[in-house]
């Protein structure tokens, strides 16, 4: 594995170019999507290398993932729709499909017991996704309900006292609750969000 640069082959395909005496490749088949993918590498490269290893625990695993993360998400870039989601959470998925993959090749030969109460770096990368994905899909919600859902769910706070607050009657908020965790539900699922 090379160093961070990622100045090879894989960069040029997806339009980066951190060389700054390098010359734009003259091949006008580039389309905006690379440039997108382009983009989307260098603004989450660096959390992406620290979410693999944070979980792997293995710096050059990590490097692994992460360039193994983009060739696939080149692969895929078609099948990317920005409606269901943002690019950020898409990388991340394709990450952890092949963080597991890294884990569990490893896991076939295992170098030391693990200590059963400390939650697997699988678990722990399966709540980020989890966060992430959740964070997106109350990003979509209106101000009202996302408030709604805020205040009951994360806050803790009861639905009398949000009514009281917010000036409206108690059945409102309710309603707000109500059909905030449908547009929610709704969300996660074209989301891809499995339980």
């Amino acid at each position: 594995m090379s160093s961070c640069a990622y100045s090879g082959p894989m960069t040029r395909g997806v339009g980066l170019h951190l060389d700054p005496g390098q010359d734009p490749p003259t091949d006008s088949g580039e389309s905006p999507d690379h440039e997108q993918l382009g983009a989307a590498f260098l603004a989450h490269r660096g959390e992406l290398l620290g979410f693999a290893k944070r979980s792997l625990g293995d710096d050059s695993l990590a490097e692994e993932a992460v360039q193994e993360t983009f060739v696939r998400a080149l692969r895929a870039r078609p099948g990317f729709d920005p409606k269901l989601g943002a690019m950020r959470t898409w990388l991340f998925a394709i990450e952890r499909r092949i963080i597991v993959d890294l884990a569990r090749a490893r896991s076939a030969h295992p170098a030391q017991e693990l200590d059963p109460d400390v939650p697997s770096a699988a678990d722990q990368m399966e709540a980020a996704l989890r966060s992430w994905t959740v964070e997106e899909a109350l990003r979509r919600l209106g101000p009202e309900h996302r408030l709604v859902v805020l205040e009951i769910y994360y806050r803790g706070r009861p639905g009398r006292d949000l009514a009281r607050e917010l000036g409206v009657p108690e059945g409102t908020v309710r309603s707000r609750l109500y059909y905030a965790l449908r547009a929610l539900r709704v969300t996660l699922d074209e989301m891809g969000w499995a339980e």
